[in-house]
């Protein structure tokens, strides 16, 4: 699943111990499987939004499980994938502490995507970014590990910056669906309507819109930065990687001249593979 749906985090993990890295395929799982109740289903039609909703609440039943007395009661009968994703988060919580509320949180996030498809503010934004992406980073440092809680505000910076060029990136795919993530409040400083957005035109305005977008998530990536020396010395080039990999996409946008209608900005593995160099020396100067 990590290799298939999410190649920037899966390069990355390589340079971790196996343990750790097995244990972060776990949580990537937990989050795309949940994810994917609500997305892929809906999208395809299998389900109502209701039905969807249902079946993350069954989830969340099931995982909070692990966390409970009778963890080693058998699991209820479901997919084979859903099944294997148990397996593999029940491993995990056995070899690291991931306090309950952080999965939890996820799937709040994940929930809010059944009644949610705008923001008026950033302030909104922000919270649904820690949600669906900070919890992330804050699971899978319990398992990088680190010296000091002084990481932790580092490590919610790290999601919310990688969530935030989720939502660059993913502006037209997601106007499709009908969901505009960008706030509302913004869109209207910089004279954006919403319908522009939904019917993908272009503008100086609507370039300024990203430009300013792009600002904010460096930002975000700046601050999360410095929380990398507070790992353990065999994770740190792993988060310096994803960071380094998931910003690259704010510079290919700024390279298409913020035009992220004509297309979906990505980097290749190539560009990723020359990142290494770059990141191993910001590591060997901590």
């Amino acid at each position: 699943m990590t290799f298939t749906h999410a190649k920037t985090f899966y390069f990355a993990s390589h340079f971790i111990p196996p343990v750790k890295r097995k244990a972060c395929y776990a949580v990537y799982a937990f989050c795309r499987y949940v994810d994917d109740i609500v997305d892929v289903a809906m999208e395809r039609g299998d389900v109502t939004r209701e039905d969807a909703v249902r079946l993350v609440e069954q989830w969340r039943s099931e995982v909070g499980r692990l966390y409970e007395t009778d963890a080693s009661a058998p699991f209820s009968e479901e997919s084979k994938v859903s099944r294997a994703v148990l397996r593999a988060w029940e491993d995990t919580l056995e070899r690291y502490h991931i306090p309950r509320h952080l999965p939890e949180e996820l799937i709040e996030g994940v929930l809010m995507d059944t009644t949610i498809t705008r923001f008026d503010t950033f302030d909104a934004l922000r919270e649904y970014c820690y949600k669906v992406a900070s919890t992330v980073g804050l699971m899978t440092s319990e398992i990088f590990q680190y010296s000091s809680n002084d990481a932790i505000p580092y490590a919610i910076d790290l999601g919310i910056a990688m969530q935030l060029t989720n939502i660059i990136r993913d502006v037209k795919e997601d106007a499709v669906r009908g969901r505009i993530y960008l706030p509302k409040e913004e869109l209207d400083r910089f004279g954006v309507s919403e319908d522009e957005v939904l019917h993908h035109q272009w503008s100086d305005r609507f370039r300024s819109l990203i430009h300013f977008q792009v600002e904010r998530a460096d930002r975000y990536y700046d601050s999360a930065n410095k929380g990398i020396p507070y790992l353990d010395a065999d994770s740190r080039l792993t988060v310096q990687l994803m960071s380094t990999n998931y910003r690259k996409i704010l510079r290919v946008v700024e390279g298409m001249d913020y035009r992220i209608f004509q297309r979906r900005a990505s980097t290749s593995f190539a560009q990723k593979l020359a990142s290494i160099p770059t990141a191993w020396l910001a590591v060997r100067r901590m």
